[in-house]
């Protein structure tokens, strides 16, 4: 007598939404989808949400992305250059990152993902989002995408692409990302990060010869954290995860290890007590619905280390 086939997989679009820095929460997501049992053949990176995106649809398992979170030093992406402010719209050009970056991916087009991936950037020229992705740019380079939704005005360069002038994806409004990415009306879920108000560290003063560069980096800072508390539409909501993450902003550099890894738990601790609760038709429990498969497909490329928690 054959048994009989186990069901399928409750499946979502997932949608990494901004974070910056504070990228290892989205790690902790993934993680936790993956012990939930959520499947997924698409997925969606916004900004430093892009970073964790574009890896693990090339294959990297959430343990590999984890370590890689909790280890960088995202102090060698910053720039200081006022020519290159005055002249490109941001302290630093960005192709630092985008070499790193493109180096961890082995300079992989969208056509060759192991999953259907989106990276959502934004176009100052014309207010609107533009879209990379295996259909509309199938040979363009990943990580140049990535750096594309990663341009945080005045931090990093803007980006010419065509006729468009590409900044931050974070920028949009909350109606792009709770389109329907997959085609078939698979239920969309937009992962937010929120800093506190009120948690959040005094700023030191330092006397500086030139203290431009320090301003400017409180601007960004202040715009960006005043992103991350936008207010969630009411008929996005059901389908919104929000993970605190206490007083971190999004570029913040100076993350210790220690800062990493609560990032981390955030992201993971959130997202198993919240998922079963927006999504109650997927029957969702912290064991996942089948214990044997709690591991999403694209656990492609083995981890080179295991989770620490």
């Amino acid at each position: 007598m054959r048994p009989e086939p186990l069901p399928p997989l409750p499946q979502i679009v997932p949608v990494l939404a901004g974070g910056g820095t504070r990228l290892s929460a989205h790690v902790g997501a993934l993680k936790a989808l993956g012990e939930l049992g959520v499947d997924y053949r698409r997925i969606v990176g916004v900004s430093g949400g892009s970073i964790v995106a574009a890896l693990h649809a090339n294959g990297w398992s959430p343990d590999r992305l984890h370590e890689l979170a909790v280890d960088i030093d995202f102090g060698r992406f910053r720039g200081y250059s006022l020519l290159q402010l005055i002249f490109h719209g941001g302290l630093s050009s960005g192709n630092s990152f985008e070499q790193w970056l493109d180096g961890l991916l082995q300079g992989v087009r969208f056509k060759d993902l192991a999953l259907d991936l989106a990276v959502v950037a934004t176009d100052v020229r014309r207010s609107e989002p533009v879209v990379f992705d295996r259909t509309t740019t199938p040979d363009y380079p990943v990580a140049r995408a990535v750096r594309h939704s990663m341009g945080i005005p005045l931090l990093f360069a803007f980006q010419d692409y065509g006729d468009s002038v590409l900044v931050d994806g974070s920028i949009l409004s909350e109606d792009v990302l709770h389109r329907d990415w997959a085609g078939d009306g698979t239920p969309v879920c937009v992962f937010r990060m929120r800093s506190r108000r009120d948690a959040a560290p005094p700023v030191r003063r330092r006397r500086r010869f030139f203290p431009l560069p320090g301003y400017v980096q409180m601007l960004i800072r202040t715009f960006m954290t005043t992103l991350s508390r936008e207010f969630v539409d009411a008929k996005h909501w059901p389908h919104t995860v929000v993970i605190d993450v206490g007083p971190h902003s999004p570029i913040d550099f100076r993350l210790s290890r220690a800062d990493k890894e609560y990032l981390f738990r955030c992201g993971r601790e959130t997202v198993r007590a919240i998922m079963p609760r927006k999504y109650p038709e997927f029957g969702l429990s912290e064991t996942g619905p089948d214990a044997a498969r709690t591991t999403p497909a694209v656990d492609l490329v083995p981890a080179l280390v295991q989770s620490k928690l």
